[in-house]
């Protein structure tokens, strides 16, 4: 067997000296593993790799799913194995490729980046073999395309906030077998939340604390409002919380408790300044903001269609529009430049909806709603009265739902900037077709209770949101204490808000001078958990390979942030800072933050005098 192992490594990786040298990457180990498990030789003739037909990756959009049930499976492995050839090609010349030893760093990067795609390549040619042995199995796998700047993408999955790229890294040779169990289905979901989760399953693992874990990761890229938790800790250890009665254990009814309902209904009317009070029978509670948003995916639209998102935004909307509702999400490309269109970075205009929604009509893309953030994340623009009626007289003139999610309502810190909610406008254009999302998590720090609400006023609308309290809905216990957090206003008024608002704006304060003193331009804004940083002056070239890399060197550092292509940004060079965090914490993820940016800055001069040298 070892003998069959050596001959495969000669094979497939020169530069493996044998089984005394290194340990095999990924891609090689499941390679040898199934070759040798099967019973099959482990060697391949080397004119399969001199093959003259040119190889390059076959054209498949990015953010689609090639099915591979109408391909015979000798195509498929065909297609799978040139793609194969040629990343190994490039693999090699990585490997044997040495630019200075400075550059050590990216250059381990991106064999790493180079193993991951041949890992995941084999496990398809692994899996393709397979079903072609079983005959009754059909796969369904994301295939890499590539965009203008050679960036690896699988699927549609945009990525949560805080995460990489979705390459799907199949990294063992488990997860070359994964087919054997799941459906076509499953094997999508399976890569997706490997995907957009991977780095934060590793903070999760390994976070920082003061006493137990002073190395752990420090977490700025998950916006969680840890500010007020004392307050918070206090208000729920208070008497009126602790409530065990019998209809608290027992199903609930799925739209959300009658209580809770009349207690979120009474809620917005007050704080969204409602020219009525809203009916809580428009109110439908579930497990979360994005489950509501998922929910309104599924209802609204069929597979296949989509709705419209400024860029840049929250990736987790792709996340919950992909996982059930198979939803696209079209981009309206947003510009950080002013210009005479533009009289302030990333402006919304309908001008840019309307461009954005033609051009997505003349490719036959069914388009069914907009979905708007506000205040906006992750900018921090709060858009005025004026904007907003813009916004939904243009999606009522296209017949278009309109999304908005007011989770961050609470959290403007700047006394002189007054929020307008869409509930607060007397007459909306189109009433039936708007629908309102909002949460505890932001405003309350509490993302942990797992809370969202919408409000609709289209009977239908609420009606069919509320089967997924079926599956999503909240505890009996933990209806309970919303509903008694939210009721008592003169707390919240008098100490919550008050002291949140403060701790938000010394909190934004600090972290804005420190960007200032390390002339950093970033969006100025005064409501939200997070800056929006440009950090394009550390990248060279301002690509999203070399955003990728700052990102990852952030992680080496154990500080996690968002860059900015998990929202979707046109721009390479955004990131996403949470600013919401304790002080002391707060200060020691800023030493983090500066220590790789003077890294960064120490390696981008040692590659301009190299490239002055080779000049």
């Amino acid at each position: 067997m070892e003998v069959r192992r050596t001959r495969l490594r000669s094979v497939l990786s020169p530069s493996i000296s044998g089984p005394e040298g290194p340990e095999d990457p990924p891609w090689l180990q499941c390679m040898v593993s199934f070759s040798v498990g099967a019973g099959q030789p482990a060697e391949a003739s080397t004119d399969t790799w001199s093959m003259s037909h040119r190889s390059d990756t076959l054209p498949v959009p990015s953010g689609q799913t090639r099915s591979l049930r109408d391909q015979s499976i000798y195509t498929q492995l065909l297609e799978v194995t040139l793609h194969l050839r040629q990343t190994m090609r490039e693999h090699f010349v990585q490997l044997m490729s040495r630019q200075g030893l400075l550059q050590e760093r990216r250059h381990t990067q991106a064999i790493r980046e180079q193993e991951a795609l041949l890992s995941h390549l084999l496990c398809q040619m692994i899996n393709l073999l397979q079903s072609g042995a079983t005959s009754g199995l059909e796969l369904q796998v994301p295939l890499p395309s590539e965009d203008s700047r050679g960036d690896i993408r699988y699927g549609q999955g945009t990525q949560l906030s805080g995460q990489p790229d979705p390459v799907a890294q199949l990294r063992d040779c488990e997860a070359a077998f994964v087919s054997r169990d799941l459906s076509n289905r499953g094997i999508d979901i399976f890569a997706l939340y490997r995907s957009s989760f991977q780095d934060y399953n590793a903070y999760q693992k390994d976070k920082y604390h003061k006493d137990k874990n002073t190395l752990g990761f420090i977490n700025l890229g998950t916006s969680e409002n840890k500010l007020c938790i004392d307050l918070m800790t206090e208000r729920l250890q208070e008497s009126d919380m602790n409530c065990v009665e019998e209809v608290l254990l027992q199903y609930p009814d799925w739209r959300g408790q009658p209580f809770l309902r009349e207690e979120v209904a009474r809620f917005l009317t007050y704080y969204c300044r409602t020219p009525a009070p809203l009916d809580p029978e428009n109110v439908v509670v579930l497990n979360g903001c994005c489950s509501v948003f998922s929910a309104l995916a599924m209802v609204l639209c069929d597979p296949g269609e989509a709705f419209l998102v400024p860029t840049p935004f929250y990736g987790g909307f792709a996340f919950s529009s992909r996982l059930y509702a198979k939803v696209e999400l079209i981009p309206v490309h947003l510009e950080s430049e002013i210009t005479a269109i533009n009289t302030y970075p990333f402006q919304l205009t309908v001008d840019k909806l309307e461009e954005a929604l033609l051009e997505a009509r003349l490719e036959r893309k069914n388009v069914r709603g907009l979905v708007l953030t506000n205040p906006q994340n992750p900018l921090g623009d709060i858009y005025s009265p004026d904007s907003l009626m813009k916004y939904l007289e243009f999606a009522k003139r296209h017949n278009l739902h309109v999304i908005i999610d007011e989770i961050y309502m609470l959290s403007v810190f700047d006394e002189s900037i007054t929020f307008h909610s869409v509930l607060s406008m007397k007459s909306l254009p189109d009433r039936s077709r708007t629908h309102v999302i909002w949460g505890t998590s932001k405003d309350f720090g509490i993302s942990g209770f797992r809370f969202g609400a919408l409000y609709t006023h289209n009977k239908e609308v609420a009606s069919a949101v509320s089967a997924f309290g079926y599956l999503h809905s909240i505890s009996g216990i933990t209806q309970h204490k919303l509903c008694q957090l939210l009721q008592n206003t003169e707390w919240i008024n008098k100490v919550y808000l008050p002291t949140n608002r403060s701790r938000l704006r010394e909190a934004h304060k600090y972290v804005t001078a420190k960007l200032k003193a390390l002339e950093i331009p970033f969006h100025n804004r005064s409501s939200g958990l997070y800056v929006w940083i440009n950090l394009k002056k550390y990248l060279d070239p301002c690509t999203f390979e070399e955003e990728q890399l700052l990102y990852r060197r952030f992680l080496d550092h154990k500080l996690l942030l968002s860059c900015g292509k998990a929202y979707t940004c046109k721009e390479p060079g955004w990131f996403r800072l949470i600013f919401a965090d304790e002080l002391p914490r707060l200060k020691l993820a800023m030493r983090r933050f500066c220590d790789v940016l003077e890294e960064q800055k120490q390696d981008l001069i040692v590659k301009q005098l190299e490239d002055a040298i080779r000049e």
